[in-house]
């Protein structure tokens, strides 16, 4: 909202312009530049937007110097240990905690939506045997808007409220058919009498020869997977999905474009960066070498999976990861997986050792998410379509949002143009 007694005042070439300040209700102050151009004839430079609120919003907040993240005023912690996956997608697409009753209907609606459209599957088929599960995922997305023609009209609430529904669900059937396309296996149909995370595991790793038995231990850590990376505020794949939106078009499209986004290395791959440095570190007696490189400023070594760019304090997600992490390693075991041992021994040893507590670069939720998903026996190429599935009800929520607001106008950066300035063109014999 705007403090009528707060305004900032701006001089460009000598001249003052006051700037209204609105006042959030966490998070500091911020200044409205919206008449800046129109006022003063000036842009303002603000490269990756990291200083720039380009909405305001309700779902997510997060303070990176406390290590709090917030959903609708909910603790991140506390949604992980006590709530479930279904009822924190109830949550961000609503505003509040939904009743027995409410959450009931919901978990209804959600598993009644997870079948795919039958002729989808010769959509798959089209794909290279060796196609990347992201690739996959970017493409089945999309084509939805060509099978559920029925709630693409992003005008009509009801339809809004279906594409929604039909995301959240059907995503995890798109996302284990990806992988199973990927393995060569025949794909498997979800089941209504399994949750959403038990379902997800079984349609992954059940084959025709061979039921799959869900642990409950690992559908506990698959769903906290799901909660723990649901939704983080205005991220590079939510920005994606919020200026595709605000053309217009259909709910589909969108989230492909944040699928799209997530699938970049610096954004949704960095638990499986995360796994790769596990292996080329290769063994527990390794440790002591990779962890002096980190320290050493000339060396371009990094640990992955340790620090955030936004917490400036421990991960508030990586708290319950570590967990789940404990749970799933202490059932599955480490002995035979080298990786698994020297993520063990690593996090000991870089929890133990100063130099990180006081650059507050602390094992992040990547790191221990990557290790949970490795020890379930998923390849690294699938963590970020996993990412994909989890964030997809933020994007949803974001997107509702974004096409409810009054304010929502079309997506349009300015830009600091150092290129040529006007010059005649010359004909190619004089050049």
């Amino acid at each position: 909202m705007t403090d009528s007694n707060k305004t900032a005042t701006l001089t460009v070439h000598g001249k003052e312009y006051e700037l209204p300040v609105h006042s959030p209700t966490a998070g500091p102050d911020v200044v409205d530049i919206r008449k800046l151009y129109g006022q003063a004839g000036v842009f303002t430079y603000d490269p990756g937007f990291t200083s720039t609120a380009s909405c305001d919003s309700t779902i997510t907040y997060i303070d990176g110097d406390k290590g709090e993240l917030l959903h609708r005023g909910y603790p991140i912690d506390q949604l992980a240990e006590k709530s479930h996956f279904l009822e924190v997608c109830y949550l961000l697409l609503y505003g509040e905690l939904p009743g027995a009753k409410d959450l009931e209907t919901f978990e209804s609606t959600i598993t009644r939506h997870t079948m795919l459209h039958e002729q989808m599957q010769y959509f798959y088929r089209g794909f290279r045997r060796d196609a990347h599960p992201m690739a996959i995922m970017v493409g089945v997305v999309g084509a939805m808007s060509a099978f559920y023609h029925d709630s693409t009209d992003i005008s009509d609430p009801h339809q809004r409220e279906v594409a929604s529904h039909r995301l959240i669900a059907k995503m995890p059937t798109i996302a284990a058919w990806a992988y199973k396309y990927h393995t060569g296996q025949p794909f498997v149909y979800p089941r209504n009498d399994l949750d959403y995370a038990s379902n997800f595991l079984r349609m992954c790793f059940s084959v025709p020869a061979e039921e799959y038995e869900v642990n409950p231990i690992l559908s506990r850590a698959m769903d906290r997977i799901f909660t723990l990376h649901a939704d983080h505020e205005q991220n590079a794949s939510t920005s994606t999905v919020r200026l595709a939106s605000s053309s217009g078009a259909n709910p589909f499209a969108c989230i492909a474009a944040g699928i799209a986004c997530l699938w970049g290395p610096a954004h949704g791959g960095a638990n499986q960066a995360c796994l790769e440095m596990l292996e080329e570190i290769g063994t527990v007696d390794r440790i002591p070498e990779y962890i002096a490189r980190a320290k050493d400023k000339n060396d371009p070594f990094r640990l992955m999976g340790f620090g955030h760019r936004v917490y400036k304090n421990f991960d508030p997600r990586a708290k319950v990861m570590k967990q789940s992490a404990d749970e799933v390693l202490d059932l599955l075991g480490v002995e035979n997986n080298p990786k698994l041992q020297v993520a063990k021994e690593l996090e000991k040893e870089a929890l133990q050792d100063p130099y990180f507590a006081e650059k507050k670069l602390f094992p992040n939720v990547d790191f221990y998410s990557g290790i949970i998903l490795e020890a379930m026996g998923f390849p690294t190429s699938m963590f970020t379509p996993i990412f994909a599935l989890s964030r997809t009800v933020g994007w949803v929520s974001q997107w509702k949002e974004m096409i409810a607001d009054p304010q929502n106008k079309i997506g349009r950066p300015r830009q600091l143009y150092l290129g040529e300035t006007s010059r005649d063109y010359v004909d190619i014999e004089k050049r």
